[in-house]
Parts: structure tokens; sequence; C-alpha cells
């Protein structure tokens, strides 16, 4: 009786498993306390278990070549052309999509609307009715934007006459292109595709092509790693908060709109819908993302991730030593902020190929260097600080290029390890815009989303299998 007196006396320390939310209640309330990370197995760990105890672990050499070219890349937008022209592979009567492989049977809402309105935009029916019975009948080639060296956010649409940006990466000669963003709210590729977005699709591809065509050419080429690079380190992730990126890139191509001839109110309305646009950048740091990744790819041995995509339906995954081999399970949903008159029950799973950004370590990664993005996707700053700092645990290195401020100008965690993933049990954090799940409605929100596990265990069951 007496040991339990003198035990109930004695100072209370706490020990907290699993969320750290609680730990930090209890730091705050000045109660001693130890932070255990813990969290329960999970269900297919069997299988995880399996892999990991077979895996060899030569597998070192391989990911630093791999993640030492992403770092090496050195990107450049060189110019503009429009997408049967410049696409590899590109065809007519062929919609390019984000994400991993889908059928039109599969696609989700915001990913049918936005094709409906491409059908549109390129004439091939004059009514919505007329696009979504044309969509169906087998007359239109599905392909990821991905399988023709391409990346487009959300629904990510590509259609034959839309214009693109090329970009290259000049360390290891391989290029990728991109559409030209549209703004945000009620834009395509958020699934939204009434005859104000059709209109401002041709605007784009009558007006503002032409003029930035020529604006990038006069240019030489724009250094976009040097733009991302400041912009990480001026309060932008690169991903969804892009003020900075786009202000740079205005800066820099506003003196080449300059001396292209074209009337004076193009130019103005050019100049100005990048301007109005913050989101202009993103696509570009996409392509950038991409080009980057796509350096690293067939390296005998890496499990680097050189690929994360959703197309509303499917998450995929790609690895550096698996070459154009998908990994795909069902996306999950954001769950965050959403605008008025919507709310989670609108959200459509996870959609895009914006995940490139976090592939290569900026966008969700790269959250501690733009605390106000909370404030669009929802959480902490608190938050976006752990999230990066979790990040490390699952990637190969510190990116020497992207550094973050607020910790110090740590690098960026770059290069997703398969094995950390299962090792760890931590997944990839994303920030994400949202998109409604039915068509034609457009977007209703930003948030917060992980990869789902599934992608990672079907990438060691093949790796184990060969």
């Amino acid at each position: 009786m007496n040991k339990i007196d003198d035990l109930l006396k004695q100072e209370l320390v706490a020990i907290n498993l699993g969320l750290d939310r609680f730990y930090d209640d209890l730091k705050e309330q000045k109660v001693k306390t130890v932070q255990v990370n813990w969290k329960p197995p999970a269900a297919n760990q069997d299988k995880i278990d399996r892999f990991l105890a077979g895996f060899k672990k030569d597998r070192a050499a391989a990911n630093k070549k791999a993640v030492k070219r992403i770092e090496e890349a050195e990107v450049f937008l060189i110019d503009a052309g429009i997408a049967k022209d410049t696409l590899p592979g590109m065809k007519d009567k062929m919609i390019l999509h984000a994400g991993p492989p889908v059928t039109w049977e599969r696609m989700c809402g915001p990913m049918r609307g936005a094709v409906i309105g491409a059908i549109q935009y390129e004439g091939w029916a004059k009514s919505e009715a007329e696009a979504e019975k044309l969509a169906a009948t087998g007359e239109i080639t599905y392909e990821p934007n991905h399988h023709h060296q391409a990346v487009g956010p959300m629904a990510g649409i590509i259609s034959p006459t839309m214009p693109v940006f090329i970009m290259e990466n000049r360390k290891h000669g391989n290029f990728a292109y991109t559409n030209m963003n549209e703004g945000l709210g009620k834009v395509l590729r958020f699934g939204a595709n009434s005859e104000a977005v059709i209109t401002r699709l041709h605007w784009m591809r009558d007006v503002l092509y032409p003029v930035m065509k020529d604006a990038v050419k006069l240019s030489g080429g724009i250094d976009w790693k040097t733009l991302v690079v400041q912009s990480l380190q001026s309060g932008d992730d690169c991903h969804n908060r892009n003020r900075n990126c786009t202000a740079l890139f205005a800066k820099t191509i506003a003196s080449y709109i300059a001396m292209c001839d074209y009337s004076k109110k193009d130019l103005h309305d050019v100049l100005k819908f990048i301007d109005n646009t913050e989101h202009f950048s993103l696509n570009l740091t996409m392509a950038m993302c991409k080009a980057s990744a796509d350096a690293a790819a067939g390296i005998e041995g890496s499990t680097i991730v050189t690929a994360m995509c959703r197309n509303g339906t499917d998450f995929g995954i790609r690895l550096s030593g698996t070459g154009d081999e998908w990994f795909v399970a069902p996306a999950n949903t954001p769950v965050g902020l959403f605008f008025p008159g919507f709310t989670q029950e609108d959200a459509n799973p996870d959609i895009g190929d914006s995940t490139i950004t976090e592939t290569i370590g900026i966008g969700g990664f790269s959250m501690a260097a733009a605390p106000a993005i909370v404030k669009f996707v929802g959480g902490t700053v608190k938050d976006s600080l752990n999230f990066t700092l979790e990040m490390y645990e699952i990637t190969e290195t510190e990116n020497e290029n992207f550094k973050i401020p607020a910790l110090d100008f740590r690098g960026s965690p770059t290069g997703i390890d398969l094995v950390k993933v299962l090792e760890t049990g931590i997944l990839p954090r994303i920030n994400t815009g949202m998109a409604h799940k039915k068509p034609g409605i457009g977007q209703v929100g930003a948030g917060l989303v992980q990869a789902p596990i599934d992608c990672f265990i079907k990438a060691a069951e093949y790796l184990q299998s060969r």
C-alpha cells in the first residue's frame, strides 16, 4: 500500500502512442510527455514483411543515381506548339487525360465533363448531349498524358488543337509538355464545360498561344528550375501556391511580350490573363518536374518513384527500375476546405498529374516552405511543417536545389523510395484542388490527401515476381 502511495506522489509522466496532436496538447499543459511514433499494423502487413525480408539491399547505388539525375536536371521553357503537331504520338480524334490509363466507362464525373467540353471545343459535336454520345462510341482514343511525355493538372485533358508548352531538360536531352492553365473555378480541368469555358479555351488557342509562342522564342529559353528555386524561398510550394512563381514568370516574359507584333489589346489581354491567373505557372512547373523525373527512369534496380498521378478513379505510380509499368489502386478522396455551398460529400476522389511535383520533392513535400497554403487546403502551419518533416522518412535525399527557409534552408525531401514507404508505413502527402464529383460543375475546394498503400504493395509484388 505504501508503495502505491509513493507512486501516486511522484510527478506524472505521460507516454503518447501515435497521433502527435495529443502529445502537443499535453506539452502545452506542461505535462512531461514522451512521444512514441507507433501505428497499428497495416491490414496487408504480412505481404509487406515478406517483400522486405526477401528484398536485396543493393538498391543503394541505383537509387543514388536516380535522385542525382533528378537533382541535376536543367529544365528550360523553350517553345509552344499545337498538341497534334507537337506531342509524340498525338493523333486526330485522340484525347489525353491525367493519371494512369482509364476507359470512358470508368472515368469519373469531372473527367467525363472535361472530355465532353474538349469534344465541343474541337467541333466534333455541337451540343453537350452529342458530345457525350460521341465520347462513348469508341471513335475517340483515350490515353494518359504520361504516355506522350506530357502532364496536365486535374482532368488534364489535352485534345489535338489545344496549345501546349515545350520544356527541354538540357542536362539530359529529354523533353516534356503541358497544356496552358485556364485559372480556377469553372474551368475544363475541373470538369466544367459551359459555353464560357469553351470560349475561353478558343481565346487561349487563338490569342494567348501565338503571343506566348513568340515571346518564349524571343527569350531564348527561360530557366524554369531557377524560378522554382526562388519561389520556394518566397512562400510557394509550387503545387497549390504559385503566387510568386507566376509573378516571377510574368516579370520575365513581359518584356518579350512587349516586343511581339500583335495588337495592343491582344498584348494587354495576355498580360492581364497571366496576372489574373495565379496558377498560370503550375502547368509549367509540372512539366519541369516531368522532365526531371523522366531523366531518372530506366535505372535497373532502383526503387525510386518517377511518377505519381491520378485520374479521379485510380492512383498510379511508376518506378525508375520498372520503366513504363503502372502500379494502380483506387484513388483516395481529399479532405479540406470548400467553396460556399459545397461540402465533403461533393468532392471527387483525387485527380490530376500534378502529383509529379511531390514526386520530385516540392508541392506537398515542401509545404513547410509555404505556410500560407493552409488557408487554401486546410490544416495548420504546424501541420505544414510536420508534413514536410515526415516526408524525409520515405525519401532518398535532401534536394540540393530546393531549400526550405523555415527548416534552416534544409533541402526538400526528394526521391520517394518504395522500400522506405513499406518499411515505415508512411505514405506520400499531397495537397490538391478538389473537383465536384458530377460532370460540368467544376472546382469545389482544395485539400490534403495521401497516396494509397496498395500502389506500393503492387509494385513490391511485381519486383518479387521478376
